[in-house]
């Protein structure tokens, strides 16, 4: 009570001295800053009426301290919503909720250890539609953002479940080296897959993509930075929101085998070729297939393998806060049953965001998530199920899997026979990120804050398969590894205004250490099926794998400044400089790498002389220049490595050694040059906005193999040689068609095209045939014959030893050989010409529509799927490959005779135009929902690969097409289409 007391006489005493007293007390006034969505809004403008020189903007959570007095008029401003002023009085706290105007928008984006207004970005960044972050129902955040950024290209290879696409940025700027861009996740290196992020606690996501915007990330930004940023918790009561969505999966395009009867003609063309003096009557090799066509048994093996795939996905989160501590928890699981039998994947992941202002000047934090991945269960093969004759069947009179349905033939298994495979896969991803920030009282401006964090990647497999599938021996494996990765940063800013002088100052010291750990045991020979891996010691052979028990243990150090200055918005600079020490590198030479970059921006449209130019609302010069670091090189690489082997001699067994690579302790980083010019546009008071980017790049000292004299012990040595060289040209526009009443279009347009050159490989001005890398030309070269026809009936062959039916090569020498020697040439490559996209957005009072067109162009790959003429009489073909006879004389596909003893690899274009994705909503009104307790229901369809168009054979032109002879289990599943329906509801 006395202290009330106090309170009041201190409170009357002050205004007896009326406003002179006022004038000279400064408070410190705090807050948050939301949009009518309740949603925090970074980058808001909090300054004092009247005194320009002070001023703060709000963080990632749209907080803010300033100091000012009592009589002083707070002014809160955000392009796009209405400004707001604010007498302080007796406040202490003064939270904001902005409303939008229809004045320019201007958005505020993460850079790399901090924020800024995209107007005084100087570098290329770019953001990821909000559109594709919310109400999209995907697996992961590669098929979210596929083909929506202009530079950025996402590879969806394969649809397995718990898949996700290859990811590249700007091109490839290493040939051994990895192309994946760095993932940062919420301000801390990322070290799990893609899978392990729940797409919806994503809040946003940009893409760095040269070198002043990605140099602050070292050596690891050569290949372009991903920075995501999640959900975090807003002051307020609690927002539940609660999103589930069921979907259905079906084949994008189905490569059909032959039915019966087809598959009966084709064999009797072929007979009928091959053996013309024969019995044209028998049509059929296998002794099995001979029975089952007498007694009329066919099997639809492709309806065997396959089924309609399911996927549900339930996501729960709960954010809110008071004033000073504020959090965010949610959990998510998706359950996906694929469209191969025993493609299964089940999802489990956990997360909770926790941020407190213990004090004015001291806030803390905590960033958890738990993701646990799950693919247990045998799996049947497509390729085997295409592949089998119609007229042979899965299981004998006993209900049995029969192991080869085509017997005698051999080449190919039941396709069924994975299924038996006792298998348990998990991959699963623990990580913690703890923070604290200083923003002490005697410097204002300046902020200290630390991150540590650490992330463990424990990933185990167990598979055995049956003895009936393994010749009665039975085959266990056990297996797995482990990651931990630690990270502590420290981060010192501080930002300062005067008059119309801007700038701020960013220190880095940071600290990474990677522990890996592998280990394989395989056991043979069982005798049952019961043991399974659970009893892995009672196999007959019990034995290690020397390629998969290895540990490893590297660090990081690194050293980082950042300069940012403007001038009135308009002239602005940037200079970076990051410095790398990574332990993997050999002694001889620094390990360390020193990256800088710098860049200018010019507003120009903030000039005097714009002022009159009423069309042009923005428009904005940038200029890069720098260098980034790809460290590319294995740890012990620049070490010489030994081996170890058994060998017998006098009787019994020895161990001894070998030389198990040879190592170089001169090898440094590979480093990248570039330089980026772009300018940023808006036009009709920003009804049409984007930006237009050039760019090129050079990496040189590229990690490659040289080979060497085989009496080292070795043939090969990797060593710093080689260049290779991205040019590139990026445009992004941004349209509202029509705002009129009820209804709004908006259109969005992505198109990036570069051109890849391999400048220099070992020095000496030669290609590396072999390898297929050729100087002056792209990697993923496709280096091969150049088909021209098939030989026709009547035509001369010449000296080529040709029949009709065979194909037909360029002889490109004219010396009557097609040869390897002189007739190879390069066709193309497998990276595109040209990229793009396009988004139609409609909205109609509560009704949203919108499409999305994604199109590649310029890509040439082999495809398989057309060469099976070697196994013509063992297997099955597709439908839609055709062949040569004498009666039709196809100039496309060869005869049933032909081999393809050259190797012919069938490239073929894969470009293509595909509807990608597209989305109805309907939003309840407000004013309905609210009587039963709710704040937001909204109900969807979507659909997702809906159509293709594309004159590639085969299952889609985007498919891994390489799994004919391969292992890898992504390989024999093709891309899929999907279709869901959604609910999203808020309390």
């Amino acid at each position: 009570m006395k202290f009330y007391n106090y309170k009041f006489a201190l409170s009357a005493f002050l205004m007896l001295f009326s406003s002179f007293g006022l004038i000279a007390q400064e408070v410190s006034i705090k807050g948050t800053v939301l949009d009518e969505k309740g949603i925090p809004l970074p980058g808001v403008t909090v300054s004092i009426k009247s005194d320009a020189t002070k001023g703060t903007v709000t963080d990632f959570d749209g907080l803010y301290t300033i100091k000012a007095g009592k009589d002083k008029t707070l002014v809160f401003s955000f392009l796009g919503f209405a400004t707001q002023e604010i007498m302080v009085g007796d406040q202490s706290t003064i939270n904001v909720t902005l409303k939008e105007s229809t004045a320019e928008l201007e958005e505020v984006v993460v850079v790399g250890y901090g924020t800024q207004k995209r107007s005084d970005i100087t570098g290329s960044v770019a953001s990821v539609p909000e559109e594709r972050l919310e109400n999209l129902p995907v697996t992961d955040v590669t098929q979210a953002i596929q083909g929506t950024t202009a530079g950025l290209n996402i590879t969806q290879g394969s649809s397995v479940p718990g898949s996700s696409g290859s990811i590249q940025v700007r091109g490839v700027n290493s040939i051994t080296g990895s192309t994946s861009p760095f993932i940062v996740l919420d301000g801390v290196p990322f070290t799990g897959t893609i899978n392990d992020i729940n797409m919806r606690d994503i809040k946003s996501i940009e893409i760095l993509k040269d070198a002043s915007a990605v140099a602050i990330y070292g050596t690891r930004g050569s290949n372009g930075v991903i920075l995501i940023q999640t959900k975090r918790g807003v002051s307020g009561q609690p927002q539940i929101n609660y999103s589930t969505y069921t979907a259905l999966e079906d084949f994008a395009n189905v490569l059909e085998p032959l039915g019966p009867q087809a598959y009966l003609q084709k064999y009797a063309d072929y007979f009928k070729q091959a053996y013309p003096g024969e019995d044209q009557d028998r049509v059929l090799i296998n002794q099995s297939e001979i029975d089952n066509y007498n007694a009329g048994i066919t099997t639809d093996w492709f309806d065997e393998v396959t089924q309609t795939g399911i996927i549900q996905e339930h996501n729960l989160s709960i954010r809110g806060g008071s004033e000073n501590t504020k959090y965010f928890v949610s959990s998510g699981y998706l359950d996906q049953k694929g469209v191969i039998k025993g493609y299964n994947y089940k999802k489990f992941t956990l997360r909770s965001n926790l941020d407190v202002q213990v004090t004015d000047y001291l806030k803390v934090g905590l960033n958890a998530f738990f993701a646990n991945n799950n693919f247990d269960g045998g799996r049947a093969n497509l390729l085997n199920a295409t592949a089998m004759s119609p007229y042979s069947v899965p299981y004998d009179e006993n209900g049995e899997y029969i192991i080869f349905p085509m017997n005698p033939e051999l080449l190919y298994a039941n396709p069924l026979l994975g299924l038996t495979t006792d298998r348990e896969v998990r991959e699963r991803t623990l990580s913690g990120n703890a923070y604290a920030e200083i923003t002490p009282k005697f410097l204002e401006g300046l902020s200290y804050r630390v991150n540590a964090s650490y992330t463990i990647n424990p990933y185990s497999y167990k598979t055995y398969t049956g003895r009936a599938a393994n010749d009665n021996r039975g085959t266990a494996t056990i297996g797995g590894d482990e990651e931990k990765v630690w990270v502590v940063e420290n981060i010192l800013k501080y930002q300062k205004s005067f008059g119309k002088h801007n700038f701020d100052v960013t220190g880095l010291y940071s600290a990474q250490a990677n522990e890996f750990f592998r280990n394989e045991t395989v056991g043979v020979g069982f005798v049952n099926d019961q043991l399974s891996f659970n009893r892995i010691s009672a196999a007959e052979n019990l034995s290690a794998n020397p390629d998969r028990n290895y540990s490893n243990r590297s660090t990081l150090v690194s050293q980082m400044g950042r300069f940012n200055y403007n001038f009135d918005s308009k002239y602005l600079f940037t200079f970076t400089v990051r410095r790398d020490g990574y332990s993997a590198f050999g002694s001889n030479t620094s390990k360390y790498g020193t990256f800088p970059s710098a860049a200018l921006g010019w507003n120009v449209h903030k000039e005097s002389f714009f002022e009159n130019i009423q069309i042009v609302n923005n428009l904005k010069l940038r200029f890069s220049y720098g260098e980034t670091g790809n460290r590319g090189v294995k740890i012990n690489q620049t070490q010489t490595r030994a081996g170890t082997l058994l060998y017998p001699f006098g009787g019994q067994a020895y161990t001894g050694t070998y030389i198990d690579g040879l190592g170089n302790p001169n090898l440094k980083w590979e480093t990248t040059t570039s330089a980026n010019l772009g300018f940023d546009f808006g036009l009709l008071k920003n009804r049409i906005s984007g930006s237009f980017e050039v760019y090129k790049s050079k990496t040189e000292d590229l990690l490659l193999n040289r080979n060497i004299p085989a009496l080292t012990g070795t043939r090969s040595i990797i060593e710093n040689i080689g260049a290779v060289e991205n040019r590139g040209l990026e445009f992004t526009v941004n349209s509202t068609n029509i705002n009129k009443g009820d209804f709004k279009w908006e259109t969005s347009i992505n198109f990036s095209t570069y051109k890849n050159e391999i400048i220099d490989l070992y020095g000496d001005g030669k290609d590396d045939i072999p390898s297929r890398w050729f100087i002056g030309k792209s990697l993923g070269a496709i280096y091969d014959y150049k088909m021209v026809g098939v030989w026709q009936e009547g035509e001369d062959t010449g000296t080529y030893n040709a029949q009709p039916g065979d194909l037909k090569f360029e002889d490109l020498n004219g010396d009557g050989v097609i040869e390897p020697e002189n007739d190879l040439t390069y066709l193309g490559n497998s990276l595109p010409d040209w990229t793009g996209g396009i988004t139609n957005t409609f909205s109609y009072k509560n009704f949203d529509f919108s499409f999305f067109i994604q199109t590649v162009q310029g890509v040439l790959k082999g495809n398989p799927d057309i060469n099976y003429g070697d196994e013509l009489t063992r297997r099955n073909t597709p439908r839609d490959v055709g062949y040569w006879t004498p009666e039709n004389q196809s100039n496309e596909f060869p005869s049933l005779l032909y081999r393809n003893t050259r190797g012919y690899g069938y490239p073929r274009d894969a470009s293509f135009v595909r509807l990608k994705d597209a989305r109805l909503s309907y939003r309840f009104s407000q004013e309905k929902i609210e009587k039963i307790g709710l704040s937001n229901l909204m109900i969807y369809v979507a659909g997702r690969n809906l159509y293709t168009w594309t004159d590639w054979i085969g299952w889609d032109p985007e498919s891994n097409q390489n799994y004919r002879g391969s292992n890898d289990w992504t390989n024999n599943y093709p891309v899929v289409k999907t279709f869901s329906l959604g609910l999203n509801v808020s309390l």
